[in-house]
């Protein structure tokens, strides 16, 4: 009978050991599963936060490159030469470097434009016949423009008659009393490097010391001759 007490004891006692760690056995899963989940979650949500900070950085990236290919280099400028005559008559632009040209001069010396670089440089294309050219000449480019700097070391003024025999010239230069030289452009070739054929005179082209055209003007009005008046003056001081 003791014997009997005994074993059930011992059975009672190794069922309840076994029990206890069954349960411990669960509650350590329970908690490596929950573990897990919290790991799985945190590693989600920082995946997450690149994903959506990533397309920002991209877009900045895209927008930088977009600016690198939008500032084309002025030598696109004069790839474009000639360009399509604009309302004015020019096949020239602001920025492009000048089209050279040799001329003759009235006086027997020779004008070539390349040999001007590191001065500022007015062109006047004008012609006898023209009399918005004549009120020009005599009214602003002589008394308001080359008499108060033809004796700058870094300024260069020159007309330029087109398409006309020198004993025209001669007595149109009498006729306006202009002083600041004058070459001949007797085929118009110098002028249709600059404008269209036809298109008329009564033109100021300005070229700064680097060669490129910095002002283009056309006819003559009072406060357009002021603004290159002060055009020349801003290059002048460069």
């Amino acid at each position: 009978m003791l014997k009997t007490l005994l074993v059930i004891t011992s059975l009672f006692l190794t069922i309840g050991v076994n029990a206890q760690q069954r349960n411990t056995g669960v509650k350590k899963t329970a908690t490596s599963r929950t573990t897990t989940k919290a790991i799985q979650a945190k590693t989600t949500q920082t995946k997450s936060s690149q994903v959506k900070s990533t397309p920002v950085r991209r877009a900045k990236t895209v927008t930088d490159s977009t600016k690198a290919v939008s500032a084309k280099p002025m030598s696109a400028i004069d790839s474009g030469y000639p360009y399509e005559p604009d309302s004015l008559g020019y096949i020239v632009r602001v920025g492009q470097k000048a089209p050279d040209f040799t001329l003759s001069r009235l006086d027997d010396k020779t004008f070539t434009l390349s040999k001007n670089r590191g001065k500022v440089v007015l062109l006047q294309f004008t012609a006898s016949w023209c009399g918005v050219c004549r009120t020009a000449m005599k009214e602003a480019l002589e008394p308001k423009l080359w008499k108060k700097l033809k004796r700058h070391p870094r300024f260069v003024m020159i007309g330029i008659d087109c398409d006309e025999p020198v004993e025209s010239v001669g007595k149109f230069v009498r006729e306006t009393g202009v002083t600041y030289p004058m070459a001949l452009d007797t085929n118009a070739e110098a002028f249709e490097k600059y404008a269209e054929k036809g298109s008329g005179v009564t033109r100021n082209v300005l070229i700064g010391k680097n060669g490129k055209i910095v002002k283009l003007t056309r006819l003559y009005d009072e406060k357009e001759f002021d603004a290159l008046v002060k055009a020349i003056r801003a290059e002048l001081a460069k």
